[in-house]
C-alpha cells in the first residue's frame, strides 16, 4: 500500500502543472537560440586567422589580400542563383542602400508590414520617404489583398519582410509589384537559406538583403549581404555601400563614371567578417536543416491538439525554422499557456528569449516602435514627416489599431525559438511540456 500510494502521488505530481506546484518536465535550460553561433568552430578560426596572418583586413587592397569577401559573394551567387551579391557591414545598412538604389525619397511611400523589425522602418524614414503600413495574414507576412487596396499615386516600393525564417505569399506580392510598377525589396534578414517552391528568397524582387548579426541563421557578429539581378541597380548598390563611387581594378576609388557619383555610407564588409561568414555559409544547409528537422518534429507532434494553431508555412521544405509560432483563441489563453510552458522548464539561458508571447517581442511590432508611433525625426525640421512632398501622409496613423489582423495576431500568438543544436531529448521535452500544458489550459 505504501509503495503503490507513493507511486500514485508521484504520478499525480508529475501530471499536475509545474505552475500549480507539480513537477516540471525539465530543469535544464535549452541551448541558446543563436543559430549560426552554435556552429562556430575551427573552420571560422582558420579563415579569420588567414586574414590576420596576411595583415590585410580591408577587402580592396593590402599587403596580402585573401579575397574572403569576394569569395563569399561568388559562392553566395553560385549557391542561391543570384546574378550579383555584395557583402556589407550590416543588414540595417543594406536596407538603406536598397532604398537609395531604387531612388526612394520625399514624395514616395514604401509599404512595410506590421510584423517586422525597427530597421525596416528606419531605412524608409532615413531615405526621406514615408512608411505605409500594410496588414499581415496567417503567414505572418504581408497580406497581398491589403497591399492591393492601399496602392496609390505616391506608392513607390514594397519592403517584404520574410519574418521568422520563412517567406509568405511572396510570388503573389512580386506579381502585384510588377503590375503596378513598384520596386520590391526582400528583407531576408531572418531567412538566409530559405526558399519557396525551389526559388531562393531574394530572387523574387529587385533587391534582397540579408543580416549576419548574432541572432541570425549564420553570423559574423554583424554583417550583411545585398543581392540583385539588375546590372544597373547593382552598380548603384556598389557605389552607395562604399563612398558613392566605383572602384578600379587596383581597388582605388574611380570618380569618372557619371552614373556612379553618389553619396555613400562606408558600409563595406571587412575581410574579417567576410572570412567568418564564408565559413558559416558553407555550414548553412546543416544549420537550417537541424532547425527545420527539430521544428517540424515538434509541430507534427502537436498538430492534433484542439485550440493550438500554427503559423501558415506555404512551403515547409523552404522554411529555415529558427522559430515556431503558435496561435490561441485569445490573449488570456496565450499568456497562460506560455507561462505554464515556461514553468515546465521550456526556457533558455539567462538573457535569452526562448519561449515568449508575441506581446513580449518588442520592436518586431509596428506599434511598439515609439519613434514611428510618434513620428520622431533625427533632424530639427522633423524630416520626413514635415517635408512638403510628404503632406499626403499627414493623417497616417501608426499606433495600435492601425492594422486589425496584425494586432489580433500580436495579442494571441506566441513564439518558441528553435535552437540549431537541440538534441532529441530536448525536442521530446518540448513536445511533452506543450502537451501537458494543453491538457489543462486548452481543455
Amino acid at each position: 500500500m505504501t509503495v503503490s500510494g507513493a507511486s500514485a502521488r508521484d504520478q499525480e505530481w508529475a501530471n499536475r502543472l509545474a505552475i500549480e506546484g507539480g513537477t516540471p518536465v525539465r530543469t535544464t535550460p535549452l541551448p541558446w537560440e543563436l543559430p549560426g553561433a552554435n556552429w562556430i568552430g575551427e573552420e571560422e578560426r582558420e579563415l579569420v586567422d588567414r586574414v590576420v596572418r596576411a595583415r590585410s583586413p580591408f577587402r580592396f587592397y593590402g599587403p596580402d589580400p585573401q579575397h574572403m569577401v569576394e569569395t563569399l559573394e561568388k559562392e553566395w551567387c553560385e549557391t542561391f542563383g543570384h546574378r550579383h551579391a555584395l557583402g556589407v557591414s550590416s543588414g540595417t545598412a543594406a536596407l538603406s542602400i536598397a532604398m537609395w538604389a531604387l531612388g526612394v525619397g520625399p514624395g514616395d511611400e514604401v509599404f512595410v508590414p506590421g510584423y517586422l523589425w525597427v530597421s525596416c522602418v528606419s531605412a524608409v524614414v532615413r531615405s526621406g520617404a514615408i512608411p505605409r503600413l500594410v496588414d499581415i495574414d496567417e503567414t505572418f507576412c504581408i497580406d497581398p489583398d491589403d497591399l492591393r487596396r492601399k496602392i496609390g499615386p505616391h506608392s513607390r516600393a514594397v519592403l517584404c519582410v520574410h519574418m521568422s525564417g520563412a517567406p509568405g505569399r511572396i510570388a503573389e506580392i512580386a506579381e502585384i509589384c510588377r503590375e503596378n510598377g513598384l520596386g520590391l525589396i526582400e528583407d531576408c534578414a531572418q531567412a538566409a537559406g530559405a526558399s519557396q517552391n525551389g526559388r531562393a528568397v531574394g530572387r523574387f524582387g529587385d533587391i534582397g538583403i540579408f543580416s549576419f548579426q548574432l541572432n541570425k541563421n549564420i553570423t559574423s557578429g554583424d554583417g550583411g549581404m545585398i543581392v540583385c539581378e539588375d546590372d544597373d541597380i547593382f552598380k548603384r548598390i556598389v557605389a552607395l555601400h562604399d563612398l558613392g563611387y566605383a572602384r578600379n581594378e587596383a581597388g582605388r576609388l574611380d570618380t569618372s563614371d557619371e552614373n556612379c557619383q553618389l553619396w555613400g555610407i562606408g558600409a563595406r564588409m571587412s575581410e574579417l567578417s567576410g572570412a567568418m561568414v564564408l565559413a558559416q555559409m558553407r555550414k548553412l544547409p546543416l544549420i537550417t536543416g537541424a532547425m527545420n528537422s527539430a521544428k517540424w518534429r515538434i509541430r507534427n507532434a502537436l498538430a492534433d491538439i484542439p485550440g493550438l494553431g500554427f503559423r501558415t508555412i506555404l512551403d515547409p521544405s523552404g522554411d529555415t525554422s529558427p522559430f515556431m509560432i503558435t496561435t490561441f483563441a485569445d490573449e488570456a489563453t496565450c499568456k497562460r499557456f506560455v507561462e505554464a510552458v515556461r514553468a515546465e522548464g521550456i526556457t533558455g539561458q539567462p538573457g535569452s528569449l526562448t519561449c515568449i508571447t508575441m506581446r513580449e517581442w518588442g520592436l518586431h511590432w509596428y506599434s511598439n516602435i515609439p519613434s514611428l508611433v510618434h513620428k520622431r525625426s533625427n533632424s530639427r525640421d522633423g524630416m520626413p514627416w514635415t517635408h512638403p512632398a510628404n503632406a499626403f501622409a499627414e493623417a497616417y496613423d501608426y499606433s495600435f489599431g492601425a492594422l486589425p489582423a496584425c494586432d489580433d495576431l500580436h495579442t494571441r500568438s506566441a513564439l518558441l525559438a528553435v535552437a540549431s543544436s537541440l538534441t532529441d531529448a530536448d525536442v521530446d521535452d518540448i513536445v511533452t511540456a506543450f502537451r501537458k500544458v494543453a491538457r489543462v489550459v486548452l481543455a
